[in-house]
């Protein structure tokens, strides 16, 4: 039988595009969150603001490529519920936000999350980035370090990232256009698998909520400017300048950015801690949430005021100290300096 080319693959791809979830559908459906929309730095934003307005510090919630306001569905109960309000928004040329022409360099999201806390009027708050989200989140504190108490960098890119061979020819002038075209449900639910460790645990209701926007006529186009514009690596060699106190958290079975960047992004902060989460993938968060909510939670009631040395120069066998023993140090190295 002779393999299907890429551009036949592309083509039977395109053919086998289905209808999206309808809007009533659409995640936070049947959650106690709602969406709002706001215009923001010239960008209409559709984004989540929950949780008590006063006491816990803000967190804001940075969504990596691709993804939206759904990626952070199993942190936004549990922060709120700590006394932390949480913001959580689909990014420029994401989700079902806006989708100009221009405007997706690392400098530009940058300013757009500044503008956001402006608009939320929120003088500082903490970051927590996966993936792209989590170079956002390392770019705002590298330019306005007083805006940001903290970082939670889950699957950070920043140091690189290792894209599929049709996310990377979609950046060539002539076959990006046609490879592009692959906005079918079948094609999204194989990328959005590669990003578990279990594939298996990817439902039905993730790939129709992750297919959702990427049927917007707009998507395309903005996706095609981020993979132009966006520096995946454009952290390189700047991270020793950003003393925020700073989570790192990675999935030992990251396909995407290996877990070996990650623990050289911990190295080179000045003031973070390192932790691996074996047998999860790049969407850490989304596949072993329960894990990360008790690391986001601990960072932020204890690990906020001091953060203890590096910890990744502390290895575990997987790179980087495990769930369990990184909370344990945290509490007791705390309570040390108390």
């Amino acid at each position: 039988m002779r393999p299907v080319s890429p551009l036949g693959g592309a083509l039977l791809l395109i053919a086998c595009r289905a209808d999206p979830i309808p809007e009533i559908d659409r995640y936070p459906a049947g959650t106690p969150f709602r969406t709002m929309e706001r215009t923001v730095a010239g960008t209409k934003l559709r984004l989540i603001d929950t949780g008590p307005g006063g006491g816990g510090v803000p967190v804001i919630f940075i969504h990596g490529l691709g993804a939206s306001v759904y990626s952070w569905r199993y942190q936004l109960g549990p922060t709120t519920a700590a006394g932390h309000r949480a913001v959580a928004f689909d990014n420029r040329g994401f989700g079902f936000s806006g989708k100009p022409r221009r405007g997706y360099d690392n400098a530009a999201y940058a300013r757009l999350v500044l503008a956001l806390m402006d608009s939320l009027q929120i003088p500082d708050a903490v970051l927590v980035g996966q993936s792209m989200g989590g170079a956002i989140a390392l770019e705002v504190a590298a330019r306005s370090t007083q805006r940001v108490r903290g970082l939670v960098l889950i699957g950070a890119a920043g140091l690189g990232v290792r894209r599929p061979s049709a996310l990377q020819l979609a950046r060539w002038p002539l076959v990006g256009p046609v490879l592009s075209g692959l906005r079918g449900r079948r094609f999204t639910a194989k990328v959005l698998r590669t990003t578990y460790g279990d594939p298996a645990k990817v439902t039905e209701r993730d790939v129709d909520q992750y297919y959702a926007p990427v049927a917007d006529p707009g998507y395309t186009r903005a996706f095609r400017a981020v993979l132009r514009e966006f520096r995946f690596d454009g952290l390189a060699g700047r991270l020793t300048v950003i003393q925020t106190p700073s989570l790192v958290i990675w999935g030992g079975r990251d396909r995407w950015i290996p877990p070996a960047l990650g623990k050289q992004m911990a190295s080179e902060l000045p003031r973070a801690a390192f932790v691996v989460i074996p047998e999860a993938g790049h969407a850490v968060n989304e596949e072993a949430p329960d894990a990360v909510n008790r690391l986001i939670l601990s960072f932020l009631q204890e690990g906020l005021p001091r953060v203890p040395e590096n910890l990744a120069r502390r290895p575990n066998r997987s790179g980087g100290l495990g769930p369990t023993a990184l909370l344990r140090y945290i509490s007791s190295t705390i309570r040390l300096m108390k």
